[in-house]
């Protein structure tokens, strides 16, 4: 059976820490490919300023682009409402039936993810895998594993840690460096920063 897993962000700006957590992900586990899937409409961040979907999309597009077992999706942002994980991974399973799906997510999302829409149903469609970020000091490893028991018992579901050296970056970092007028460019993948400077984002 392939093995896929959906690599959900906003990725603004995708960077180099995401590449890299991809790769971890494609190795470890030995999946055949990543799909990137830049978020549209996402509700937890109604309140935040997020940059236009094309252009996210369009920097992941740039930053995976030479990378054979990376793609990327414009399903959720072609979508007119918002966008939930159920309903991806709904389409997802549908479109590829063969295919046995992961959901490649931060550890914050672990701690979050009963409130998010149709839970029980989500872990149905997937299996989650996720992984250590930073910005995120007051989650100790002791904090993720007994939130991953207890979810793991809760809806009868497997959630595998991904256990891959971190990169300190972080998009937040890169937007205020950007505004501050520092130059980001190493931490950024194919031609992100060239989008980024063609449109004057971050600043």
């Amino acid at each position: 059976m392939i093995k896929k897993a959906i690599f959900g962000g906003t990725f603004d700006p995708i960077h180099i820490g995401h590449i890299h957590i991809a790769y971890g992900a494609l190795y470890d586990l030995k999946l055949d490919s990543i799909v990137f899937m830049p978020t549209g409409n996402p509700p937890h961040k109604l309140k935040e300023h997020v940059t236009d979907a094309l252009l996210r999309y369009d920097m992941v597009r740039n930053a995976i682009k030479s990378e054979s077992k990376f793609t990327v999706s414009d399903y959720e942002i072609n979508r007119p409402n918002l966008s939930y994980t159920y309903n991806t991974l709904e389409y997802f399973n549908k479109l590829e039936k063969q295919t046995q799906w992961y959901f490649l997510t931060g550890m914050d999302c672990l701690m979050d993810v009963e409130n998010w829409n149709r839970i029980e149903d989500i872990f149905k469609l997937c299996q989650f895998i996720v992984f250590n970020r930073p910005g995120f000091p007051t989650f100790t490893i002791k904090n993720i594993k007994e939130q991953k028991k207890k979810i793991e018992e809760r809806y009868s579901t497997k959630i595998i840690y991904l256990d891959a050296p971190l990169l300190d970056i972080s998009s937040t970092t890169i937007r205020n460096s950007i505004s501050e007028g520092k130059n980001v460019d190493y931490l950024l993948p194919g031609n992100v920063s060239h989008i980024i400077k063609q449109f004057g984002l971050y600043k």
